[in-house]
C-alpha cells in the first residue's frame, strides 16, 4: 500500500543566489490499496508529474511523507520490485541502440544481478511479455527506430510488468498516441492489470482516459487535491472546478 501524508514541494526561481521559490505541491495526502487504479487528473501546471516523480523517489518532497508499505520512497530498496513506470515520452525511454530484446532484459537484470543461472528462463520469458502486450516474438530484434509510437509503448508497458511489480506509474502514458492507438493501449493495460493483479497510478490531463480505466480519480488543481471520486460518482462531484472539467469533457 501506498500512503501519502502532507506532501509538499517548491522549486527556487530566479538566479542562482535567489531566495524565492514556487510553491508547487500543498498538503497532498492520499491512499493508493493494492490492486487498484488511481487517476491523478489535472491540467498542465497543475503539479501531477512533479507528484509522479516523488512517488518514483526521483524526488524528495520538502515537508511530509511518501511510504511504501511503511518504508519511505526515496528508499530504494522500499521501491524495489514494487514499482515501475512508463512515460509519455516513448522515443527517449528505450535506449536508441539497445534491441527490443535488451531494453526487456535489462530491468530483469538489474534486480538480478546475482542469478546468471536464471537468464535462459527470462530470455524465454520475453517471447511471453511480446505475446502478452499484442508483439509478435520477431520484434525482439527490432531497434526503437523500427517501431511505430504504438509499437515502442507496448515495449515499455512489458519492460514495466517484466519484473512482477505490484504497481505501475503511468505518466501520460497514452497522451502521445493517436485515439485508435489509445484506446488499444488503454484495453492492453486493463488485461495486463487482471493477469498480473498489478495496480496503476496513472497521471494524465485526459479525464476520458482516466474515465476509461480508474477506480477512482483525484483532481488536482493549482498544487492542491481538489478532489477525490471513485468512477462510479464521476457526475456527482461536488467543486465548481471539478464539474466544469467533466463539463468540458460531456461537451
Amino acid at each position: 500500500m501506498l500512503k501519502v501524508e502532507q506532501v509538499e514541494k517548491s522549486y527556487r526561481t530566479g538566479g542562482l543566489f535567489s531566495r524565492e521559490r514556487r510553491q508547487v505541491l500543498t498538503g497532498i495526502s492520499f491512499e493508493w490499496k493494492q490492486g487498484e487504479c488511481l487517476g491523478i487528473i489535472g491540467e498542465s501546471g497543475s503539479g501531477k508529474s512533479t507528484l509522479g516523480r516523488l512517488l518514483l523517489g526521483i524526488e524528495k518532497p520538502d515537508r511530509g511523507a511518501i511510504l511504501w508499505e511503511g518504508e519511505r520512497a526515496h528508499n530504494r530498496r522500499a521501491r524495489s520490485g514494487k514499482l515501475s513506470a512508463v512515460f509519455q515520452d516513448y522515443t527517449s525511454s528505450i535506449h536508441p541502440f539497445y534491441t527490443v530484446e535488451k531494453a526487456l532484459m535489462e530491468p530483469w537484470l538489474l534486480q538480478n544481478k546475482r542469478q546468471g543461472k536464471l537468464r535462459d528462463e527470462y530470455n524465454r520469458k520475453i517471447d511471453v511479455l511480446l505475446h502478452q502486450v499484442g508483439l509478435d516474438p520477431s520484434y525482439r530484434t527490432k531497434y526503437p527506430h523500427e517501431l511505430s509510437g504504438g509499437e515502442a509503448q507496448r515495449v515499455c508497458i512489458a519492460r514495466a510488468v517484466s519484473t512482477e511489480p505490484r504497481c505501475i506509474l503511468l505518466d501520460e502514458a497514452v497522451s502521445s498516441l493517436d485515439g485508435s492507438v489509445q484506446l488499444q493501449v488503454l484495453d492492453l493495460l486493463k488485461s495486463l492489470k487482471a493477469l498480473y493483479n498489478v495496480g496503476y497510478i496513472f497521471i494524465t490531463h485526459d479525464l476520458q482516459a482516466a474515465a476509461y480505466i480508474c477506480d477512482r480519480i483525484m483532481i488536482i488543481r493549482d498544487g492542491r487535491i481538489e478532489e477525490v471520486v471513485p468512477i462510479g460518482q464521476l457526475k456527482d462531484v461536488q467543486s465548481p472546478y471539478a464539474r466544469n472539467l467533466l463539463r468540458m469533457v460531456l461537451t
